[in-house]
């Protein structure tokens, strides 16, 4: 069980990789017009400051008034892109291109003759990865569950999952249309068959069993009252379900209704001695420990005594294992780039606490114990560099890398030597490897195939300088020797937040931009955490400024060294990214060419009132506080819209079942952005119907999302995509 530099649940809320789902187009309706929605008389008093919401009535998406014009929007939208003549030939190369194998890092599950590895594969168009096991590496894979089978359009996705020591149960999450809500199941993985256990109401959890195989550990929230997709989620509780039971039976283990906002995860150690507790206020990277000496691990308690170990919330804590009652967390107290420290629980006071590896120049990103071994992942300049280290802290080999780029996952027990990492690039597809820590043997264990050639394209590095001085990194990726002539259209994307660090990757759709020209551009902003928690907060609260500083110097750094020029320079982001593309379009909008908005935090005053919104605050600051109301709304994307602007060609993107940033963010964005507009630049809303944030969106989906991002940025960019 490992919890190294954790996100909290709430900010994994708003992690998204590009933007939401989208169903096949309709024909194209040339008698549809952009709707001319009604405004009202809303307006609300913040602190003295008189601000206006006319479109409010948008935020219900079940009314009438809002269906009507979703659907109106849609006509237009799907209108539009149909009518552009290259959409169907980037569908049709990025189809071609997406049909490869790709598997995920394997997880060894279970004890002595119960071990199964566990992964899951995609044989290329599936619109779910299937989850398999096999009983050793050269053993017949076989079917764990296929989340094909559970819906006949692809939009029930499977989420977290685990398995019983003794390899009898799988308990599983599944995920419908998109929403964040999961129902647990449990599967008897010899059989087939499911339990009648059927457990609701869980967001933000997992499952951890114990080691008498009799059940596990998860969290859920109470009933939601009313709108289930935009109801506030408060007071997390953590129980223990015991398999072939049904849900009302379940002990409730840990709750705080002194403390509403509190999260909590629960987790077995390796050993199944503990019950580590994780403790989260809303996306704030301080946490607290706790934990429970669940006893025998044939015969735990799961009523006992919780002990706080770590409740002074001034630092972020991550647990990485134990050895017996010594536990090791990676931990940025006086590190803002993190270190590896052991605390005895016998004598946990922090004068006992013992450094195991210090802080270093680069970010201490994930631990691992391997075979009595330490494996530490680090963070240079955005990308990875993978050490092997003794139990006291003694390095003793760093794992070789292909290439510049970065780690996808790694998965290993403290009682076996052999380690999986999965490792990516922008050109190099994710690729797992075998890694045994007791030999330094190191072997590729799947590696996909495409109809791509990755020797036509370089990513290089480049450090610019936003507006305060700050040096920031960026990657650029292009076809070998493309010209600087200030021609090239550019797709620049970013992120900026809640200590989310963007790293290299492999895309499919990347590379169909880049096959038709396009140059593909990543800035590390500040608010993310490729330089630990200094980098962190000089992005967030009253500092959020900085973020869009750095965003827009990257693409006047992009036009002053000729890779592009303003009218060809289109710029892309989603959730926290989608309210960073909204906000520099109002403050610079003369500099982009085009934007793609998704699923944006758009309405900075109103986002605490809905779903999980309010455990941002601790990143955003709040409009209902008198201090910090005004930076704020000096950047909320919502409210800096003005009037007779001439805006570049907008699409914006979200679904109306979100119910991470509930869709009346980009409705009342919409409406507002069009409204103002003062010249001829289309803006457009893409609303899909049966979708979420964008989790476990079906492939085919994410293949028409992409066609229409491209197709749009064809037609407005004015690109001529040369064939291949």
């Amino acid at each position: 069980m490992t919890m190294t530099r954790p996100i909290t649940s709430a900010a994994l809320a708003l992690l998204v990789a590009a933007a939401v789902a989208a169903q096949n187009p309709p024909a194209p309706d040339t008698t549809c017009t952009l709707p001319h929605p009604r405004t009202v008389d809303q307006a609300d008093d913040y602190h003295g400051t008189v601000v206006r919401d006319p479109y409010r009535w948008l935020e219900d998406t079940d009314a009438p008034d809002t269906k009507a014009w979703v659907a109106q929007e849609n006509c237009v939208t799907f209108g539009y892109l149909a009518r552009i003549p290259e959409r169907e030939r980037i569908r049709q190369r990025l189809l071609q291109l997406w049909n490869y194998e790709r598997f995920s890092t394997p997880s060894r599950e279970g004890g002595g003759r119960a071990v199964r590895y566990v992964y899951s594969k995609n044989d290329g168009l599936q619109n779910q990865s299937v989850l398999y096991w096999q009983g050793s590496l050269d053993a017949q894979p076989q079917v764990l569950l296929d989340p094909n089978g559970l819906s006949t359009d692809g939009t029930v996705a499977l989420g977290a999952w685990d398995i019983s020591r003794d390899g009898r149960y799988f308990a599983y999450a599944t995920a419908a249309a998109g929403s964040d809500w999961n129902e647990f199941h449990v599967r008897e993985i010899a059989t087939g068959r499911d339990l009648p256990d059927t457990l609701r109401w869980i967001k933000f959890s997992g499952m951890s069993w114990t080691h008498d195989n009799a059940g596990f550990f998860y969290s859920r929230f109470p009933t939601p009252e009313g709108n289930a997709l935009q109801s506030i989620v408060r007071n997390q509780k953590l129980y223990y379900h015991r398999a072939g039971t049904a849900q009302g039976a379940d002990a409730l283990v840990y709750e705080r209704p002194d403390q509403p906002d509190w999260g909590f995860g629960g987790g077995v150690t390796e050993d199944g001695r503990y019950l580590m507790i994780g403790v989260s206020l809303g996306t704030d990277s301080r946490n607290r420990v706790y934990y429970m000496d669940l006893g025998s691990p044939r015969q735990p308690r799961v009523h006992g005594r919780v002990v706080p170990l770590l409740d002074a919330f001034d630092a972020s804590y991550g647990f990485v294992g134990n050895d017996g009652p010594v536990f090791y967390f990676v931990t940025n107290l006086d590190a803002p780039r993190y270190r590896l420290i052991a605390i005895d629980t016998r004598r946990p006071a922090k004068a006992n606490w013992r450094d195991v590896i210090p802080q270093t120049d680069a970010v201490l990103n994930n631990v691992v114990l391997v075979g009595g071994r330490i494996v530490a992942e680090y963070m240079e300049d955005a990308h990875s560099r993978l050490g092997v280290f003794a139990k006291d802290g003694r390095h003793i080999a760093d794992v070789p890398l292909p290439t510049l780029g970065a780690i996808s996952g790694i998965t290993g027990k403290p009682d076996s030597p052999e380690m999986f990492y999965g490792f990516t690039s922008f050109l190099y597809p994710n690729t797992i490897f075998r890694y045994d820590v007791a030999t330094g043997t190191n072997t590729v264990w799947r590696a996909p195939h495409l109809d791509f050639d990755p020797s036509l394209y370089e990513t290089r590095q480049v450090f610019y300088h936003s507006r305060d001085g700050t040096r920031v990194p960026m990657f650029i990726t292009a076809r070998k020797g493309v010209a600087r002539d200030s021609a090239n259209p550019v797709y620049l994307t970013a992120y900026g937040g809640f200590d989310i660090s963007i790293l290299p990757g492999f895309s499919v759709s990347n590379i169909v931009w880049m096959e038709m020209g396009g140059v593909l551009a990543t800035p590390n902003l500040r608010g993310g955490g490729e330089y630990g928690e200094n980098w962190h907060t000089a992005g967030m609260l009253e500092h959020k400024q900085n973020v869009f500083d750095d965003f827009i110097a990257s693409a006047e750094y992009l036009v002053h060294e000729g890779w592009t020029r303003p009218s060809r320079l289109s710029i892309a982001g989603g959730s926290n990214g989608g309210l960073l593309v909204g906000a520099v379009l109002n403050q610079r909008p003369d500099l982009f060419g085009a934007a793609l908005p998704a699923v944006g935090v758009m309405d900075m005053l109103r986002f605490h009132r809905f779903t999980i919104g309010w455990a941002w605050v601790t990143e955003y600051g709040s409009a209902d506080s008198v201090n910090q109301f005004p930076f704020i709304y000096r950047y909320s994307p919502l409210h800096n819209i003005h009037a007779g602007t001439r805006y570049p060609p907008t699409l914006i993107t979200t679904a109306d079942h979100d119910d991470r940033v509930v869709p009346g963010h980009s409705f009342k964005y919409a409406a507002t952005l069009q409204a103002a507009q003062a010249g001829p630049a289309p803006i457009l809303i893409r609303i899909e119907t049966r979708a979420g944030h964008g989790g476990g969106m079906p492939v085919s989906k994410q293949v028409e999302l992409a066609a229409d991002r491209y197709a749009f940025l064809v037609r407005t960019l004015d690109m001529h995509p040369p064939s291949r």
